[in-house]
């Protein structure tokens, strides 16, 4: 077996393996088990310590810093405590918070990305589930999972989905993601609450609703600069995606819009140093070593056959959208969604596919996104969630637990999806 090879296999097995041994032992951050896997991808020679430069994406990490500072600022300030409780407020039973949750956390996806939604979705979620008695896991489950959903149906969504309209060339990309993938994308978002309704048998009661939210403000300065903010990021990064789309002038490098405003912020907050420690520093470092691990794993060629076996030439109709779809969920979680959609476009285009082939560029979005939900490595956002829970909040998901709920959501999800994009003319 040829030496790359063997250190990719090596690599895959040491990530899935440490994840699952992980589950006993959550003291060990994912941040670490990632670092170590890139500290082996150097050593082995897959990566040069000259080309990291080039593999890390700091757009990126400047775009987790900013956000980071932002929204740890809404929550340091009882910003995100009165949204969640103005939120709760509208509603008196459990299952209608539950759908109400799913619909909130995948619709704020779909215009401002899922990763922002990871990084505020946390303490809301976790306010969901004290005061409505539902049990926390499976609050952060809906929230994981409703966030990847809802950020399927529009170009804006995630980082794939940017990444597929800007290489791909498709002609009016906004519209017709819109259009194919509204309805399945709303279904969705009803019918996995209900999944996890079932899976851990919530039962509905009425929700006694005792809060003020203008109760929960502990710094009212903080909060209006921290909801300026936000609201800033969040119509910068749609008013600049819409540009992108429309092929007007814009910021190439979208991460550096939430940093900018967070650098813009900092010195009028009432505490400057607390808000820069409100940064997550190990997920950076995770986002960090991942690029340099997954760009190793792509290198030492042991995707080759997997791609070669599933689509060895350009195909057409439903074979084509279900080799797309098993050939992205499964790439998805060796590379995670978003290095595996950059690496799979080139496969594509080099087998012929092009501009014309809309509905195999709309299949790839939705599967590699889709992806996300079956395991914790499937997407970035996954991650951010499980490590804000755990350096903030002291809990946690496993491995296993995400794995289990994981495979029911994602091949419901997927046939739901593959069913509308067969029937879509």
């Amino acid at each position: 077996m040829d030496y790359k090879v063997l250190v990719g296999l090596g690599l895959t097995v040491f990530l899935t393996t440490s994840l699952v041994v992980r589950s006993r032992r959550p003291q060990i951050p994912v941040w670490s088990i990632m670092a170590f896997a890139s500290f082996l991808t150097v050593v082995s020679g897959l990566v040069a310590v000259d080309e990291l430069e080039s593999v890390i994406d700091l757009d990126v990490i400047l775009f987790l810093v900013g956000m980071f500072s932002i929204v740890g600022l809404a929550e340091s300030s009882g910003l995100l405590a009165m949204v969640s409780s103005w939120f709760i407020s509208m509603f008196r039973s459990r299952y209608s918070l539950m759908y109400a949750s799913s619909l909130l956390f995948g619709l704020l996806a779909a215009v401002a990305m899922n990763d922002t939604v990871a990084v505020m979705g946390p303490p809301i979620a976790y306010t969901i589930s004290r005061v409505a008695g539902i049990e926390p896991r499976v609050m952060f489950l809906l929230l994981a999972f409703s966030l990847t959903i809802g950020s399927v149906m529009t170009p804006i969504g995630n980082p794939q989905n940017v990444l597929i309209v800007g290489v791909s060339g498709m002609a009016a990309p906004f519209l017709k993601f819109v259009t194919w993938l509204t309805l399945p994308t709303l279904l969705n978002l009803v019918v996995t609450p209900y999944l996890l309704i079932r899976y851990y048998g919530v039962r509905n009661g009425r929700v006694e609703v005792l809060l003020v939210p203008q109760e929960a403000l502990r710094n009212r300065r903080d909060a209006l600069i921290a909801g300026v903010g936000i609201l800033a990021v969040v119509a910068s990064l749609v008013v600049n995606d819409l540009l992108e789309l429309l092929g007007l002038p814009h910021i190439s490098r979208r991460g550096l819009i939430p940093f900018v405003i967070a650098a813009g912020i900092y010195v009028l907050t009432s505490n400057p140093r607390r808000s820069i420690s409100n940064v997550d520093w190990g997920t950076i470092v995770f986002f960090i070593t991942m690029f340099i691990t997954m760009e190793g794993i792509w290198r030492s060629g042991i995707l080759n056959p997997l791609l070669e076996v599933l689509i060895p030439t350009k195909l057409s109709g439903l074979t084509n959208l279900a080799a797309v779809t098993a050939t992205s969920l499964l790439g998805s979680q060796l590379l995670s969604n978003v290095p595996f959609a950059k690496l799979f476009i080139k496969y594509l285009k080099s087998l012929g596919y092009g501009s014309g082939d809309e509905i195999t560029w709309i299949t790839l979005a939705m599967s590699s996104t889709v992806a996300g939900n079956l395991t914790l490595l499937g997407a970035a956002s996954n991650i951010i969630m499980i490590e804000y829970l755990e350096s903030r909040m002291g809990t946690t998901l496993t491995f296993t637990e995400f794995l289990k709920a994981g495979t029911v959501v994602t091949i419901t999800n997927t046939t739901i999806y593959l069913l509308f994009l067969t029937l879509h003319p």
